[in-house]
């Protein structure tokens, strides 16, 4: 990248990869109310709807399996470029489409680019950003992925008044935009460091570490400190460990797992995709009825989706993991009860109003206060979940099994993604206030998971992450302390600085 490669452009070139994630992901949420598409496909029931929408995600589940043994053996940075490609592909498939099977071939397709970029874009941002912003770092590609989802419904609202096939055929093949932007920046994005020594190129290491942390100064103090510690701990991991995904059912790293794997499962249930793609579907049924207008309250969710991705991303760094997750939490549980209150609600007025009545105007007041809540389960999710869902699985493995790790916990959480886009469309059909509830229900068991076992992790190393979950399950009985990391390593007294890193080194040598 010349002679320096800022932390930001890395993580924002990277990033692109998020925004083709939340794009493949909104497109359809529209589209699948369009009329020319419905024509031309001849009107998919709720079943059909929903094998066109999860061939998505069993594509991305098989993708982000492939994304570990690729990422380590092809690297992080030729992995994402695979993906790009792949992407460009599938774009084109869907773009061509002439009956459902092609449809469902072409979204297959893009799934496993996506479910491979998904899983190595996060890993990648980890492993190149300094301890002290990698939440912001990592949180970019969810701010991506909002950014994508956003421009899905807003193409999707500006072609809704084209007349024809193109009406659904433009949205589908401007996905080839980005994947090819990707594909040919990230040529110019430095390999990951770790990535690097662990396999032996230790000079190029130095030099990427340089670029990104002292603007090409070789020599600076936190290089150096900083390839020193990944190559001790990236020795350390060769002479004790073996490197195969039964080690991650294996103390100490399966607690590990089991957070990881948990965080994406979690995710998925909070119902967020449920509202993404068929927010236009729960529209429809509280009292929206042209495409124009369902689409148009379907980019403002997008938009509400970006702009409350922004403080996590500006602070999350400040606020922590843990109170991040916990306060959104109970938002959505909130939120959710009373969205399923006011679709309850509606559904009783609906039946007993007519256009004259006073009942329809309390109606129509119903369904306005309901995309409201829409719109801020939405909100509430992108400032907790959204981020936090992706950044801990990618933050919390050893350096020889994150690859594997990250695909493992990815591909859960496009197997649950799986099971809520096919089932949601059958559920809402039969009763939409009563799924709203079961994801309120969810939440509540998600709030209890994350207060007793999550460990907060801001401020530290990659390699310090050995001595967090040496620690007692019990998180919120014996909450972990991190370390304060600046633009070097540590902030406060050089002695006391120096003190806290050797104690959290020799307990992470004596667990491993």
């Amino acid at each position: 990248m010349g002679h320096k490669a800022p932390k930001y452009v890395v993580s924002g070139i990277t990033a692109l990869g998020g925004l083709l994630f939340g794009y493949d992901i909104g497109i359809m949420a529209s589209i699948l109310q369009m009329e020319r598409f419905l024509d031309y496909f001849n009107h998919p029931g709720p079943l059909a709807v929903g094998v066109i929408v999860s061939s998505l995600t069993i594509g991305c589940f098989l993708g982000s399996l492939l994304s570990g043994p690729l990422a380590d053996w092809y690297s992080r940075k030729r992995t994402i470029m695979l993906g790009a490609l792949v992407c460009t592909f599938g774009a084109a498939i869907q773009f061509g489409s002439i009956n459902r099977e092609m449809l469902v071939a072409g979204r297959f397709v893009s799934g496993l680019a996506v479910g491979v970029l998904s899983s190595v874009v996060p890993m990648y941002q980890s492993e190149t950003a300094p301890p002290e912003n990698r939440g912001r770092m990592v949180s970019l590609q969810q701010w991506a992925i909002t950014w994508g989802i956003f421009l899905a419904f807003g193409i999707d609202y500006g072609c809704s008044f084209i007349d024809g096939p193109k009406q659904f055929r433009l949205p589908l093949g401007l996905q080839i935009v980005p994947s090819i932007v990707l594909l040919f920046t990230m040529a110019f994005m430095p390999y990951s460091p770790r990535w690097l020594v662990a396999h032996d190129y230790t000079n190029d290491a130095r030099h990427v570490l340089g670029r990104l942390r002292a603007y090409g100064h070789v020599s600076a103090p936190e290089v150096q400190e900083e390839l020193r510690l990944i190559r001790e701990t990236i020795s350390h991991e060769r002479e004790a460990k073996d490197s195969s995904y039964w080690d991650l059912l294996k103390f100490p790293n399966r607690r590990r797992t089991l957070i990881g794997c948990g965080m994406q499962f979690m995710q998925q249930f909070t119902g967020i995709n449920t509202l993404m793609l068929y927010a236009p579907t729960i529209f429809r049924d509280i009292g929206l009825n042209s495409i124009q207008s369902i689409a148009l309250c379907q980019a403002i969710n997008g938009l509400v989706n970006v702009l409350a991705t922004v403080p996590a991303i500006l602070w999350i760094d400040r606020w922590g993991r843990r109170p991040t997750l916990l306060i959104g939490t109970v938002c959505i549980i909130i939120f959710y009860l009373a969205l399923s209150l006011l679709m309850r609600s509606y559904d009783t007025l609906a039946d007993a109003s007519s256009q004259e009545s006073a009942i329809f105007k309390s109606a129509r007041s119903t369904g306005f206060a309901s995309i409201c809540m829409v719109y801020l389960v939405v909100a509430s999710f992108a400032f907790s979940w959204g981020p936090c869902g992706w950044l801990v699985p990618s933050e919390i493995f050893p350096n020889h099994l994150r690859a594997k790790a990250n695909s493992i916990t990815t591909s859960t959480n496009w197997i649950t993604n799986f099971i809520v886009t096919l089932l949601s469309p059958m559920l809402l059909h039969s009763g939409g206030w009563k799924l709203i509830l079961a994801f309120s229900v969810i939440m509540v068991a998600n709030l209890v998971v994350i207060y007793l076992f999550l460990p907060e992790t801001k401020g530290l190393s990659l390699e310090e992450m050995d001595a967090v979950f040496g620690d007692s399950v019990w998180v919120f009985r014996r909450p972990f302390r991190p370390v304060k990391h600046t633009q070097g390593f540590t902030s406060g007294s050089a002695d006391d600085t120096t003190e806290q890193s050797e104690t959290l080194h020799s307990q992470a040598q004596s667990i491993t």
